[in-house]
């Protein structure tokens, strides 16, 4: 790489940085992209915490029979107790992808400010005049100080932008499925739920003891066996905020990191042979 073309593609990447550290045009899509990555998480959350109320209802049902005051009672429900833990553990997992949205936020407003846009300026400027004085070994001081500040600015807004990017193409189509049938489950729980009569003789409650309980667990089975769908449904929500909060982030992250090293770094090899 010839001196001039190192002094070039400094300029240029200068150039580059300068503009994107003062404009706020890619901050009114990743801030958007952002909030409406927090709004689904939080619609998910809600639906979770409907559906494990439902479930917790029907799970805590139990039968008391008491013929000549000795009692015996059951709770079929407790056969619940797998999908309500799943609900909790869904529930817990849309809480963090809310909170890490909400973090993301932050960050772009960290990212954005007027203080790291003049430190960023300060930075790049000095690594140009580094560049075109030939100065590698102070170059290489200032360099992990203008890979942070690189990441501040730029890292959030296009994690936020590409993330809202493959959501759309890849995600979106199984999201909205799987929310749909989530929401519409606490209806479909509370319907299978058997039924047990608050009032009755004693007559009535032994006979039912007697000849319905064996129909009273066959109904809650049947729940479980229906719920293998919405469960799977649940999972895949699950894995589609586990991508957009974490895989996603972590990535473009790493990206960004490499991206900013190399642009940074690259300049300086062998710029003594050269000269």
């Amino acid at each position: 790489m010839n001196l001039k073309f190192r002094r070039a593609l400094a300029l240029t990447l200068t150039v580059i940085v300068l503009l994107g550290a003062w404009t706020t045009s890619f901050e009114v899509p990743a801030r958007d992209s952002l909030q409406a990555g927090m709004k689904r998480a939080l619609v998910a959350f809600a639906a979770a915490r409907t559906l494990g109320a439902v479930i917790s209802v029907a799970q805590g049902t139990q039968i008391d029979i008491k013929p000549g005051g000795v009692g015996v009672g059951t709770t079929p429900g407790q056969v619940l107790q797998p999908l309500n833990q799943l609900v909790d553990h869904f529930a817990t997992a849309m809480l963090a992808a809310s909170v890490a949205f909400g973090v993301q936020l932050v960050l772009l407003d960290f990212g954005g400010s007027q203080a790291v846009a003049l430190l960023l300026s300060i930075a790049v400027v000095g690594w140009l005049a580094l560049t075109f004085l030939q100065q590698g070994r102070y170059a290489r001081w200032l360099q992990p100080v203008l890979v942070v500040l690189l990441l501040a600015r730029f890292a959030v807004p296009l994690t936020a932008v590409a993330n809202e990017a493959l959501y759309e193409r890849y995600m979106k189509g199984k999201h909205d499925q799987a929310l749909t049938l989530v929401e519409r489950t606490p209806q479909e729980v509370a319907s299978a739920t058997p039924a047990v009569p608050s009032r009755e003789t004693m007559r009535e409650r032994f006979e039912r003891w007697w000849n319905g309980l064996p129909d009273l667990k066959a109904g809650y089975q049947l729940l479980l066996d229906s719920a293998s769908g919405w469960a799977d449904k649940i999972v895949d929500l699950m894995v589609v905020f586990l991508v957009q909060t974490l895989i996603v982030p972590v990535g473009m992250l790493w990206l960004t990191w490499r991206a900013a090293r190399l642009a940074t770094a690259s300049p300086w090899r062998g710029e003594r042979a050269a000269a």
